[in-house]
C-alpha cells in the first residue's frame, strides 16, 4: 500500500511539474488545437528551437505529448485522453489526501498543547488566538466519554483538572461543537464525530 501511495505521489508531482511552466502551458494550449513541429512552436512562441525541444521532452515524460516521425520533421501532439485520464485519476477526491498519508497531521495541536500545558498536562494559560484554543480545546474533550452524559458540575470537574478558568473551556467547547448541551444547561454531552 505504501509503495502505492509513494508511485502515486511521484505521478501526481511529475503531472504537476510538467504543467508547472507556463511555456509548457502555452505548448499543451497549441497542441490541444493542432500538431505541430518543435520549428513552428518556436515560431509562434518566439523561442529557440533547442527550447521548445526541452519543454516537449518534459510534458513527453510526463506523457502527455508524443511525437510521430513525418519527413525530416518530428510531429507533435497532445495525448489529450493521457491528460484527461491523468487529471481525472491524480485530482480524484480520495487521491489527493493520500500524499499525505505519512504526515503527521496533528503535529500543530501537539505543538501547541506542549506550548500551553505544565508536565502534568494542566494548562498554564489558555491561549486567546481562535487556532491555539480550539487544538486546546481538541486536547480537552477527549476526557469526556462519547455517549456519556454529564451535569454541569461533572464537566466542570473535568475541566479543572485542566486549568481553574472551566466556563471558558465548558463555552469552548460547546461554541466550536465538540459537546452539546440541552437548553437548560443541566445536561452535556460530547459530539462524536
Amino acid at each position: 500500500m505504501a509503495q502505492d501511495n509513494s508511485e502515486q505521489f511521484e505521478a501526481l508531482l511529475s503531472f504537476f511539474k510538467a504543467l508547472s511552466d507556463a511555456t509548457r502551458l502555452k505548448i499543451v494550449g497549441l497542441l490541444a488545437q493542432k500538431e505541430y513541429t518543435v520549428e513552428e512552436l518556436a515560431a509562434i512562441l518566439k523561442l529557440r528551437s533547442s527550447t521548445v525541444s526541452h519543454h516537449l521532452s518534459r510534458l513527453s515524460a510526463a506523457g502527455l505529448v508524443s511525437a510521430r516521425a513525418e519527413s525530416y520533421y518530428n510531429i507533435y501532439r497532445l495525448e489529450i485522453n493521457v491528460l484527461d485520464q491523468m487529471s481525472r485519476s491524480l485530482l480524484a477526491e480520495e487521491t489527493l489526501p493520500r500524499v499525505t498519508a505519512d504526515m503527521d497531521l496533528n503535529a500543530y495541536d501537539r505543538e501547541v498543547v506542549k506550548n500551553y500545558s505544565l508536565p502534568d498536562g494542566r494548562l498554564k494559560q489558555i491561549p486567546s488566538k481562535q487556532k491555539k484554543f480550539e487544538a486546546i480545546l481538541r486536547y480537552v474533550a477527549p476526557a469526556f466519554e462519547a455517549g456519556q452524559r454529564y451535569s454541569e458540575k461533572q464537566v466542570n470537574e473535568i475541566l479543572g483538572h485542566f486549568n481553574e478558568d472551566t466556563a471558558v473551556l465548558r463555552r469552548g467547547l460547546i461554541d466550536y461543537q465538540m459537546m452539546a448541551r440541552e437548553k437548560d444547561g443541566a445536561v452535556y454531552w460530547l459530539i462524536e464525530e
